[in-house]
């Protein structure tokens, strides 16, 4: 196949370069390659974390998740499926998709139990991968998990530095997390130095879409290994790099990774610029390549851009392009949020308050608040802020910003950014209300990992959006408004006066069953001292999720059936006083708590067992 030319443009941002006057300037660069209506293969492998804690809800979606990728798969394509807990295990070596649902019916064989071997599930995966690489087809590990690396290699560097190696030798990685245990800073890391994406999958509804938009990415390389280097003028320096990049060959060499099909790959870059005289002067050489496929052979696509800009006197005339400033806006916010998060893991809770507020002040200055994209980024700016001065930016609050940050500066696709859907404690402060009286009722629901409010009274436009408080939406609950005004282009509504939650009468409340501030279901009362055994493991109560409890595992060691837990957070080798009537070889089963023995290096468990159904 031949593909077109890669592109490459530059404009600033809004800003009046004055003559004489050494200023910033935010400047946006462009590259675009079209499609050639023709994709390449896909080289696949699936790294599914089955330990124990993914057993229940969060495996049956992942499950799914992976057999709707396989339907979307075509016979052209390779797809090899790695099972990872304390062991490793092929579950399909590197396969043609020619029998979709033979695929489909392994995958839906899957169990949980165990601890995780991340690093060994990752690294099996890429030997498939590597196994079936090809000079035209997309090679690709995408790593599931919902726990801490706790078994093979666990340091966050090592596996890091690996995932950098790793990419260089052509096998990009992109993880997803699940839950609220899993270890974000480790598997960001690992995205960004292979050049693959990272999500956080929230809830467990959602990540049939985040497979699915995964796939969509592969399937739209149209080149790979973008490399940029920036040769400034004399005078001018790169001040900050706005995008998601990994570092090149020189300090001033980028590598943007993969160009997708009629998507812009952006480059935000804040210059430095001197004081220079009335007129044009070139300011900065963007040197281009990127690897694509032309004729079934791997080609070197290269390009130079040389940016200029003219300097004129205060009073002369200044021109904006809308798009420009609103793209070099999400990338300014993106950065902004990982900084943030960045002061508050460093104790700097003040600084990065002030740094979401003080952005907040400038979009909001420069008229951005009118476009509803970023007048629900500056509700998100806002609302960690919040967090960020309680101290509370923890568990699924800082997955969350983590996650807004790195899609909003990696990928121009606003449906995938700003998803969060956690339920702040503020939205409990609301008074209630039994009816709405003569204000306006709005209901929020969650939309693709996000969190929207629309209006439920006549005389509006229901399609519309409306603007609402990020800490006060909570999935299913009702509000009561004073009122609505639109936006200055009628696009969306803006909430005005006082706002309440609506719970009518007989009605029950929603936020009785939501989980506040991601933290997850509470666990169910348990009963003190050493739970009483039913006579044999079929006489236990049945669930078929973990959420509320603790997982614990029988395995068998030389003649002995043990207990153990299998959940992050506990010693994988302590013995348990468990029951010997209900010990089954590799049943799993939920026990309300675990406390510590008083030896110090055992563990009693304590209130109700329950025997785990792992149904698909």
């Amino acid at each position: 196949m031949t593909h077109p030319a890669l592109t490459a443009s530059a404009s600033f941002g809004p800003s009046q370069l004055l003559d004489s006057h050494a200023t910033p300037a935010d400047l946006l660069v462009r590259f675009r390659m079209p499609g050639s209506g023709a994709r390449r293969p896909i080289n696949l492998a699936l790294a599914i974390d089955v330990s124990g804690s993914m057993a229940g809800s969060p495996l049956k979606h992942a499950i799914r998740a992976a057999q709707a990728v396989v339907q979307s798969l075509e016979p052209q394509d390779l797809l090899s499926v790695v099972l990872y807990d304390d062991s490793v295990t092929t579950l399909i070596a590197p396969t043609a998709v020619t029998d979709r649902e033979a695929l489909k019916a392994r995958i839906g064989g899957i169990r949980a139990g165990g601890l995780t071997n991340l690093s060994g599930g990752w690294l099996k995966a890429i030997e498939h991968v590597q196994a079936g690489a090809a000079a035209d087809r997309v090679s690709r590990v995408l790593v599931l998990t919902d726990g801490q690396a706790n078994v093979g290699i666990t340091k966050d560097d090592v596996l890091i530095k690996t995932a950098g190696q790793k990419a260089e030798a052509g096998v990009t990685t992109t993880t997803l997390g699940f839950g609220s245990s899993f270890n974000e800073d480790l598997l960001m890391g690992m995205a960004r130095a292979a050049g693959g994406n990272f999500y956080f999958i929230q809830s467990t509804d959602d990540a049939r879409d985040v497979f699915s938009f995964e796939l969509q990415t592969m399937k739209a390389v149209v080149a790979q290994n973008l490399t940029v280097t920036l040769t400034p003028a004399a005078g001018v320096t790169v001040g900050d790099v706005l995008s998601l990049h990994r570092p090149g060959a020189g300090p001033l060499t980028l590598d943007l990774g993969d160009v997708y099909e009629d998507e812009d790959k952006l480059l935000g870059l804040r210059l430095n610029l001197p004081g220079l005289a009335t007129g044009p002067h070139d300011l900065l050489r963007v040197a281009y390549s990127a690897d694509t496929v032309q004729d079934g052979a791997m080609a070197r696509l290269e390009g130079t851009l040389p940016v200029q800009a003219t300097f004129g006197p205060l009073d002369a005339s200044v021109t904006t392009d809308i798009e420009v400033t609103l793209d070099l806006a999400r990338l300014q916010i993106a950065r902004a949020k990982e900084d943030a998060v960045t002061l508050a893991d460093g104790g700097r809770h003040a600084q990065g308050e002030a740094l979401l507020r003080g952005l907040v002040t400038e979009l909001t200055r420069a008229g951005l608040h009118e476009h509803f994209e970023i007048a629900e980024e500056i509700e998100q700016l806002e609302h960690y802020a919040g967090r960020i001065a309680a101290q509370t930016l923890v568990g699924d609050s800082r997955k969350e910003l983590m996650d807004q940050a790195f899609q909003g500066q990696a990928r121009t696709r606003a449906d995938m950014t700003g998803r969060g859907v956690t339920v702040d404690t503020a939205v409990l402060a609301l008074p209630v209300v039994a009816e709405p009286g003569s204000g306006v009722e709005l209901q929020c629901v969650r939309e693709g990992g996000k969190l929207r409010v629309r209006v439920l009274s006549g005389g509006f436009d229901s399609a519309l959006n409306v603007q609402f408080p990020r800490a006060l939406r909570a999935e299913g609950a009702h509000y009561v408004a004073d009122g609505l005004d639109p936006s200055a282009d009628g696009s969306f509504y803006r909430v005005t006066g006082e706002i309440r939650r609506l719970v009518r009468a007989g009605e029950s409340d929603p936020l009785q069953s939501l989980s506040v501030g991601g933290r997850g279901a509470p666990r169910s009362a348990s009963r003190p001292g050493v739970t009483k055994a039913a006579r044999t493991v079929a006489d236990l109560d049945t669930t078929d999720s973990s959420a509320g409890g603790i997982l614990v595992q029988c395995v068998k060691e030389g003649s002995k059936l043990r207990a153990r837990v299998v959940q992050d957070g506990y010693e994988p080798d302590w013995n348990m006083r468990f029951p010997r009537s209900i010990r089954a070889e590799g049943t799993l089963y939920v026990v309300d708590e675990v406390n510590t023995a008083p030896d110090g290096k055992s563990y009693i468990a304590s209130g109700e067992i329950r025997r785990l159904v792992q149904s698909v």
